[in-house]
């Protein structure tokens, strides 16, 4: 099998290819130097991988990805600029630098620009178990997407389907800066997703499934995404409307990952310096119920957001986003620290594997907690607003009575503010959903306003 279709390590040598990417780094660093470059900081990048598509059967899309770029940031006192180049030779490193250094004396001076603290730098760097490189092919490739469709596809209830997918790739980085900081990473991600139809005319529905990891051995089967993309689409066949009115709500766990999303877009650094968020100020007040816990883990072992260090070199740690309900800290790069006068939280970059703990209820406990209501699996829809936390979106699931799940509901929107969303948490489950940098259970809340027929 040609290397070129191949997506392991022998097909690419980690430590020397590793070894090249810093010599890149270093290279572009001195060059900055002896330019007057007042401080600079180079990442280089090299990324390979495999993604294969295909439709009844028969392959829709076969993509090889094999990339290598650097990209480089240098500041002339107050005044910043940023080149890139995706080809790694000296004289196109030289050229990467120059570019930048030119374009540094037409911006505008910044007196919140420049590196991270030099202190703050990462000097640990402990083995993540990030990097699990495995032989793979394009018909293994090809042959996993099938299984995963053939197997979504044997109920006859199924009537169509809109693919399956497997991707692989591998990603090795090196970041440097002036103070003399050099980080490495390598880390691969493997995912597979099924896409399936059930019904016909207005009553077709369509749902799906996915897995995704650092290493492949520990994805679930084809076969059982198929089968889980086929039972999420059939249960939803005969879907109706309810009527307008305010009840609970319990978010289905990759559901509620988005309400924490939108708690860290209106924490972030960005939106708090821009006064763009209904969160501002809010550090140090209870935004959540007592039981509430939120931490980042970013040194998770296989965590997909797992790195010792942020964008910037800044050592990364585990801390608390929210204890007892109460918002400790932002989210803040350091330039957006500097806007609002505080220090860097090793978040430039975002959030890595942010946990929110549950408070110890299964799916079943938060049903018949749930009583009678509306259970959502899926929203849909940009109806949310960071300045003001005023949520409204589009929503799909099931009916809840006593306890059971009466029937499945569409075309309905639910909505409420964000800030009476979070006070009005009532539980988080224990089924968390690892598939990405935030990890949460089924989430349930006190009250929204639904809007049906």
């Amino acid at each position: 099998m040609p290397e070129a279709n191949m997506i392991t390590q022998g097909g690419m040598n980690r430590e020397s290819e590793l070894d090249t990417l810093q010599d890149c780094v270093t290279a572009a660093l001195a060059r900055a130097r002896k330019a007057g470059a007042s401080q600079a900081e180079v990442s280089a990048h090299t990324s390979k991988g495999l993604a294969v598509t295909v439709r009844h059967g028969e392959v829709e899309t076969l993509e090889h990805m094999q990339d290598r770029s650097v990209s480089v940031t240098v500041y002339s006192g107050q005044r910043k600029a940023h080149a890139s180049s995706a080809d790694l030779v000296p004289a196109s490193i030289e050229a990467c630098v120059d570019r930048a250094l030119d374009i540094a004396r037409f911006t505008q001076p910044d007196p919140h620009s420049g590196l991270a603290d030099e202190e703050l730098m990462a000097k640990e760097f402990p083995d993540l178990d990030i990097w699990h490189p495995t032989p793979l092919d394009a018909n293994r490739a090809i042959s996993r997407a099938k299984e995963c469709e053939a197997a979504g596809l044997q109920d006859s209830r199924i009537s169509n389907s809109e693919g399956a997918s497997f991707e692989a790739g591998l990603g090795l980085g090196v970041y440097g800066n002036s103070h003399g900081f050099i980080g490495r990473s390598a880390g691969t991600r493997y995912s597979q997703s099924c896409v399936l139809i059930a019904g016909k005319g207005d009553g077709m529905q369509r749902d799906y499934s996915y897995d995704t990891g650092r290493d492949l051995a520990c994805l679930e089967e084809p076969q059982q995404t198929g089968l889980e993309a086929a039972r999420k689409t059939l249960r939803r066949l005969g879907a109706k409307q309810l009527k307008t009115g305010q009840m609970p709500v319990l978010f289905a766990a990759e559901v509620a990952k988005g309400i924490i999303g939108h708690l860290l877009g209106a924490v972030s650094g960005s939106a708090l310096y821009r006064n763009a968020s209904f969160l501002k100020d809010a550090a140090g007040t209870y935004i959540f119920p007592q039981w509430m816990h939120i931490s980042e883990r970013p040194r998770l072992l296989r965590g997909l957001g797992s790195s010792a260090f942020d964008n910037e070199g800044v050592a990364t740690l585990e801390s608390d986003l929210v204890d007892q309900g109460q918002l400790l800290r932002y989210v803040l790069s350091s330039y957006s620290a500097r806007r609002l006068g505080l220090q860097t939280t090793a978040n430039a970059g975002g959030v890595r594997n942010l946990l929110v703990h549950p408070n110890t209820k299964t799916g079943a406990d938060l049903l018949q907690q749930l009583g009678t209501g509306l259970y959502v699996t899926e929203v849909m829809g940009q109806g949310v607003s960071t300045v003001t936390g005023d949520y409204s979106r589009g929503a799909t699931g099931f009916f809840v009575k006593n306890g059971k799940i009466a029937f499945p509901v569409e075309e309905v929107t639910i909505a409420s503010n964000l800030r009476e969303m979070f006070l009005g948490i009532a539980a988080c489950g224990s089924n968390l959903d690892t598939r990405g940098n935030i990890h949460c259970g089924d989430m349930l809340l006190e009250k929204m306003t639904v809007a049906g027929s």
